[in-house]
């Protein structure tokens, strides 16, 4: 018996029989936590007052650290129950937003968290560049269950992400080295989110000219 704990290769012919989760709700596992670090700042001394627990935490940011750490630990857990395995990347982001978290509540240092999508999207960007020059096109572990595409196909998508996660991290350097905190929390959500569905919009044409799909269905024709 070869269950494994993480989503299998892409390349693996058994993994287009593993059952598939619905969309939405991977979206909401994946952005929840993040909405939850954002209002939980934004309503950071509201939520001290009606739990005197989370007081001792210190200020919004803190408190929205420590439910950040929370979320992200729920949505894997229940992505485990709905699976039985683990998505690799957001549990990469997931390992960081644990270590980062607790460094910044155990020195109360607001840094180490704000470091975090720098450190997970240069790390993403490493990889799916690094396995390009290795031969392998790893954004399938992200994207295979939506699209199929050729190996062409595949290799130009994990070379532009690749770019992409590197333009995010110097990006997030900007952000939370030149403007406030609350302007770093609401440009996480409202700023890297609409940048990210947008340049996600901007790879259709390619996808569409690569999707397996397509080509079958012009073969019947």
């Amino acid at each position: 018996m070869n269950n494994s704990i993480f989503e299998r290769d892409p390349s693996d012919p058994q993994k287009a029989t593993r059952e598939s989760i619905n969309p939405v709700l991977k979206m909401a596992l994946e952005l929840g936590p993040l909405m939850v670090f954002f209002f939980a700042n934004i309503r950071g001394e509201w939520l001290a007052q009606k739990f005197p627990t989370l007081a001792g935490l210190g200020e919004p940011i803190f408190i929205a650290t420590g439910l950040f750490m929370v979320a992200t630990a729920v949505a894997l857990a229940v992505s485990w129950l709905l699976m039985r395995t683990l998505p690799v990347m957001p549990v990469v982001s997931g390992i960081v937003v644990l270590v980062f978290g607790a460094l910044t509540l155990w020195l109360h240092d607001d840094e180490f968290i704000k470091l975090k999508p720098t450190i997970v999207n240069t790390l993403f960007g490493v990889i799916l560049l690094g396995g390009l020059a290795l031969g392998k096109s790893l954004l399938g572990y992200v994207f295979d269950s939506a699209f199929h595409l050729d190996a062409a196909g595949w290799k130009k998508l994990t070379l532009r992400w690749g770019l992409f996660f590197l333009f995010l991290a110097v990006l997030n350097e900007i952000v939370w080295r030149n403007f406030s905190t609350d302007f770093w929390v609401a440009f996480k959500v409202w700023g890297t989110i609409p940048i990210t569905l947008l340049f996600t919009l901007t790879q259709m044409p390619l996808i569409m000219r690569h999707s397996l799909e397509d080509k079958t269905a012009g073969a019947d024709r």
